[in-house]
C-alpha cells in the first residue's frame, strides 16, 4: 500500500487523533471547474468521460490542483453498476440519466447479471488504477457506489423521480420482487467496491440519494438492510491496513442510531441534521462527515467563513469529524467560494484538536 503524505482523512474517518479537520467536497470535480467544463468537451460526453480512464484521472486530480483537499474522490457515476447489468445508460441534456431498459417484470430481475467488475466495470477500476498512480501518495483516494435501494429506484423509474411510484408500487406490491433485486444489487455493490479496494481506493462511501424518500419501517427494510448487507460483504483490510467505509444517506437523519450499527465507520450528514445532535446521539461509535449545506456557497466569502466556523464549533473538540457539504456542490458555483470554505477549515479547526 502506497504511504499517504497526508492520511487526515484515513485518521478522522477512524476516530484517530489528527492536527486539524480534513475537508473534501462532493462532486468536487465537476462543473463549477472551467478545467472541468474543458475535459468533458474534449471527451464528447458525460458518459465517454466516465469510461475513459486517462480523463477520468485527469478530473479528479484537477480540484487538487486548486485546493488543499485532503481526499480525491474517484470521477465516475452512481449509474455505473446497472449500466453494467444491461438496462443502457444514457444522460439526455438537461434531463439527467435515462435507461432504456428499466425494470419492468419479475423475470427482467431475474435476468440480471451480477457484473464482474474487471470485465464490465472495467474502466472504473482502471481509473481507480490510473488515479491512485498519478496520486503517488499525494492524498487518500476514495472510491464509492451507489447504494442498493438508490440504484434500485432509477432501475425502476428508468429515470430520475420525484414521486417514486414505480418502485414504491413494486416495494408495497411485490415486496419478494424488490427483495430479489435489493440483494443481487447489493452482492453487486460490494463486488464492486472491493474491486475498488484491491485497485488503490483507500477509502469507500455509499451514496444512498434516496433512503430519505422512504417511511421509517421501510427505510430500515428496503434500504438500511441492504446497506448493511454490502457492509458485511466488504474486505476492508489491504496490506495490514483498514480501508475505512462511510454510509451517507440523503435524508437519514431520523435513523443515525440505526445507521450507526450497521458496521460503517463514519456516516456522512446532509445539512438539514445537527452535527452537535447528531454526535450526542452516536457518541464515539462512528466518525461524522458534513454538513454544510451546498447553497452557502453562493454566499459571500466572509458568510462562509462564518458557516465553516460554526460547524466546527457545533462538532466541537476532538477527532472524527471530515468537513464537507451535505450533498453535492452545484455546477454555477464560483470556484473561488470553495477556496474560501476550504481556507477556513485549514484556519479554524486546529484549535478542536490541541
Amino acid at each position: 500500500m502506497t504511504t499517504l503524505a497526508n492520511d487526515l482523512l484515513i485518521r478522522a474517518l477512524l476516530r484517530q487523533p489528527v492536527e486539524r479537520t480534513p475537508v473534501w467536497m462532493m462532486r468536487q470535480a465537476g462543473r463549477y471547474l472551467p478545467e472541468y467544463r474543458a475535459t468533458r468537451s474534449k471527451a464528447g460526453s458525460f458518459m465517454q468521460l466516465c469510461t475513459n480512464p486517462e480523463l477520468a484521472c485527469e478530473v479528479t486530480l484537477q480540484p487538487l490542483e486548486r485546493y488543499a483537499f485532503d481526499a480525491a474522490i474517484l470521477f465516475s457515476d452512481i449509474l455505473t453498476i446497472p449500466d453494467a447489468m444491461g438496462l443502457g445508460l444514457s444522460f439526455a441534456e438537461g434531463e439527467g440519466p435515462q435507461f432504456a431498459k428499466p425494470i419492468r417484470s419479475a423475470q427482467d430481475i431475474q435476468n440480471l447479471p451480477i457484473p464482474d467488475p474487471e470485465t464490465e466495470l472495467r474502466y472504473v477500476i482502471d481509473a481507480v488504477r490510473v488515479i491512485k498512480r498519478e496520486l503517488q501518495g499525494r492524498v487518500p483516494l476514495i472510491g464509492f457506489s451507489g447504494s442498493p435501494w438508490t440504484l434500485a429506484t432509477y432501475m425502476v423509474e428508468g429515470k430520475s423521480s420525484k414521486s417514486f411510484q414505480k418502485v414504491k408500487s413494486l416495494m408495497f406490491n411485490e415486496p419478494q420482487q424488490m427483495h430479489q433485486l435489493l440483494d443481487k444489487l447489493a452482492q453487486s455493490v460490494a463486488s464492486y467496491l472491493n474491486a475498488q479496494i484491491a485497485a488503490g481506493a483507500d477509502a469507500v462511501m455509499l451514496f444512498d440519494t434516496w433512503g430519505g424518500m422512504l417511511s421509517h419501517s421501510d427505510y430500515l427494510e428496503f434500504s438500511l438492510r441492504y446497506a448493511q448487507q454490502v457492509r458485511q460483504l466488504l474486505n476492508t483490510k489491504r496490506d495490514g491496513h483498514t480501508i475505512p467505509t462511510v454510509l451517507f444517506t440523503k435524508g437519514g437523519g431520523l435513523w443515525l442510531e440505526a445507521m450507526a450499527d450497521t458496521g460503517y465507520d463514519a456516516l456522512g450528514l446532509d445539512w438539514q441534521t445537527s452535527i452537535a445532535a447528531a454526535r450526542a446521539r452516536v457518541g464515539d461509535q462512528v466518525a461524522l462527515q458534513g454538513n454544510m449545506d451546498p447553497i452557502t456557497l453562493y454566499a459571500q466569502p466572509e458568510v462562509i467563513r462564518a458557516k465553516v466556523a460554526g460547524i466546527l464549533a457545533e462538532f466541537g473538540q476532538g477527532s472524527g469529524h471530515v468537513f464537507n457539504l451535505g450533498h453535492g456542490i452545484l455546477p454555477d458555483i464560483n470556484p473561488e467560494h470553495v477556496k474560501a470554505m476550504v481556507d477556513a477549515v485549514h484556519e479554524f479547526s486546529p484549535q478542536y484538536h490541541r
